[in-house]
């Protein structure tokens, strides 16, 4: 009726004064003041050199101080937009008590070197991320979408154990600064069992393809929770084939495989991505992809490269999902709706975007040495060229500047950040002390190359869209459980 408006509810809000907000206040203040901390003792570790250690139980080295300053940091960021993005709701204390119990589990899982205190907090990392998942008990899907994920994680968790067990079969010790020192008897049966698992138990928690249903099946989670999810958790695939990176390396076909797991779900996200409609589900298959980067630059060998990429991608994604209310755009279809994703009409723009990619990759060779030598440097290098063309061309097309400008300053941006890339990367490869690895081309490494520019020049050009038969394909793949999917406002309903 003309005049009149109503407003559907879901439920009455809850009466927020019967809870205080002194637990969401102190752990805020509480992960801000270990993110202080974790400076402090990474500069301290950057200063004096060398391990510190509770032998045979704990070893704080490079990777264990940086991460403690990302995860930290992280954290932080959480707690903080949680105080509001959560105000009102009935399972505040227990969203905020599970994020603190997150950021303390991984704090002690990157500093734990005894295989079996690893193990136990992989486990609890995997566990707790759960409950977070399934925060709110009101959900069925919510619930739903929780049981996946466990089942997932302790699938992990179980092969994790196999592989230390394995491990410690084969060395005789029972830290991982032991496994890695007896690497010359690592070989045979056992040992590639072990290795093998180990690179299966990465994949599952960093949702590679085919274990990505547990994190578009996540969405039920709230959104600050999955920002800590993509900037954090699927991570730990990385952080663990970094861990165990002297085991990794005793085999270049092992190390190829890697690379082939990578590249795949590195290919992968990107087509899932461009079938998805929702903004979390686009994030959640953009994550499936870099993480596959991710994999991939540790199956090559440069593991520095790995961790490098992980704390970026973890601020692109956290801002992402955090912000993510803000790019919820109304639109109706209409005939003259545009369904390719790119636009490859501007020759000169083309042109321009290439050029930069080509200039930024051996601005990266002169500034690491990586990719002037005919081995898989030469294949991080192409990557690097890849990633900034692809975004050099975006820039290109959707910059809201006059089209001069944007020719001039696509170049003035990119060449500062793959500057600045460099420097993170060499910093963090010399803080980890974790030596590459370099391996030779092989035709693996090749057909890698071309598929990414065909996947790429597909999506670019809206090919990959004339199949019906891709995109069902597609779509039926990313397609959650169902029964977590929310089908009605009633289902939004937590009260």
């Amino acid at each position: 009726m003309s005049g009149q408006s109503s407003k559907p509810t879901v439920g009455a809000l809850p009466d927020t004064t019967v809870e205080s907000p002194f637990v969401p206040v102190v752990l805020t203040w509480l992960v801000w003041s270990l993110f202080t901390a974790s400076v402090a003792v990474l500069i301290a570790r950057v200063r004096f050199d060398g391990v510190w250690e509770i032998p045979g139980l704990v070893a704080i080295d490079g990777l264990t101080v940086l991460m403690w300053v990302v995860v930290t940091f992280f954290s932080g960021i959480v707690h903080s937009y949680s105080r509001r993005y959560m105000a009102g709701s009935t399972h505040k204390t227990r969203f905020f008590i599970a994020v603190f119990g997150f950021t303390v589990t991984v704090m002690a899982l990157v500093a734990a070197d005894h295989v079996a205190l690893f193990g136990f907090l992989w486990m609890a990392m995997g566990l707790v991320m759960a409950e977070l998942i399934g925060v709110i008990e009101g959900w069925k899907q919510a619930q739903a979408a929780k049981t996946v994920a466990r089942k997932y994680f302790l699938a992990s968790s179980v092969l994790l154990g196999v592989a230390l067990t394995a491990l410690w079969w084969t060395t005789g010790a029972t830290t991982i600064s032991g496994i890695s020192a007896a690497t010359d008897t690592l070989g045979g049966p056992v040992w590639l069992l072990a290795a093998g698992i180990l690179v299966l138990a990465a994949m599952i928690q960093s949702a590679l393809i085919p274990f990505h249903t547990w994190l578009l099946t996540s969405m039920t989670a709230p959104t600050p929770a999955s920002a800590l999810m993509h900037a954090g958790f699927v991570n730990a695939g990385g952080i663990l084939l970094v861990r165990f990176a002297q085991v990794i390396t005793v085999n270049s076909t092992l190390m190829l495989a890697v690379v082939a797991v990578g590249a795949a779900s590195a290919c992968g996200g990107k087509l899932l991505k461009s079938v998805q409609t929702d903004i979390k589900g686009k994030l959640g298959c953009s994550t499936v992809g870099q993480m596959g980067f991710m994999i991939m630059q540790a199956g090559l060998g440069f593991f520095g490269a790995a961790i490098t990429h992980l704390i970026l991608h973890g601020f692109y994604k956290a801002y992402q999902f955090l912000s993510s209310g803000e790019q919820i755009e109304h639109k109706s279809p209409s005939e003259t709706t545009e369904h390719t994703i790119g636009d490859m009409t501007s020759a000169v723009g083309f042109v321009v975007a290439l050029l930069t990619g080509l200039a930024g990759g051996v601005v990266f060779t002169v500034l690491t040495g990586k990719g002037a030598h005919v081995d898989s440097g030469l294949l991080l290098t192409f990557f690097v060229v890849f990633t900034t063309l692809h975004a050099a061309r975006s820039a290109v097309q959707h910059t809201s500047l006059p089209t001069l400008v944007r020719y001039v300053a696509v170049p003035l941006v990119f060449f500062p950040a793959i500057i600045i890339y460099a420097v993170v990367y060499e910093g963090v490869s010399d803080l980890l002390a974790v030596s590459t690895a370099t391996t030779e081309l092989t035709l693996l490494h090749g057909i890698i190359a071309v598929s990414f520019v065909g996947v790429y020049v597909a999506i670019e050009t809206g090919i990959h869209e004339h199949s019906q038969r891709l995109y069902v394909a597609l779509l039926n793949v990313t397609q959650p459980s169902s029964n977590t999917l929310l089908n009605s406002p009633e289902d939004y309903n937590e009260y």
